[in-house]
């Protein structure tokens, strides 16, 4: 994770609330274990808190099984995001106050980025239908119909990857900052 953001590559990556200004932020990824706590932190305020998703809904079998990504900045926990072994991204959740800095699509990145390195073809999501723009900026595009989950309106969405894609690669993981 060294270097300064690719601030060109943020802007034309950026979309629906996400503006091309990124927060100087470190970006770990690993187990459920390591970082439980912090992924933890950012999916209460965001699901729990401000979303009012029970959190018999948040907390599930694939927190254990999945990939996850953390984005601290100044230390504390802003931004996650975790990829089930399926090749599935989910639970991508920004604070409120660290919204529109870059946070959410260097998450996305990472995760698809991850993807790329097990040998994906493809990554799937299911995203609240208020970020479909977001996806799309990220490659992502549409595939099936609107479905409700938690009551909250979703819309299933794929992003093709190439074998090769990866933190080099223009489509792939993007910078680290």
């Amino acid at each position: 994770m060294s270097g300064a953001p690719d601030r060109a590559a943020a802007g034309r990556r950026a979309g629906a609330g996400e503006s091309a200004s990124l927060a100087a932020a470190t970006i770990r990824c690993g187990d459920w274990a390591s970082l439980r706590d912090a992924a933890a932190a950012v999916r209460t305020a965001v699901f729990i808190v401000e979303q009012r998703i029970p959190p018999e809904l948040e907390w599930d079998e694939d927190d254990p099984v999945s990939v996850h990504c953390v984005a601290f900045v100044d230390g504390e926990p802003a931004a996650t995001g975790r990829l089930l072994p399926d090749g599935r991204i989910g639970r991508m959740a920004v604070l409120s106050a660290r919204r529109a800095q870059g946070l959410g699509g260097e998450i996305l990145e990472r995760l698809v980025a991850v993807a790329a390195e097990r040998g994906h073809a493809q990554v799937r999501l299911s995203a609240q239908c208020h970020a479909e723009g977001f996806y799309r900026c990220h490659g992502f595009e549409p595939d099936g119909a609107v479905f409700d989950d938690a009551g909250i309106p979703h819309l299933p969405m794929r992003r093709a990857l190439a074998q090769a894609e990866g933190p080099g690669d223009p489509k792939g993981g993007g910078s680290s900052g």
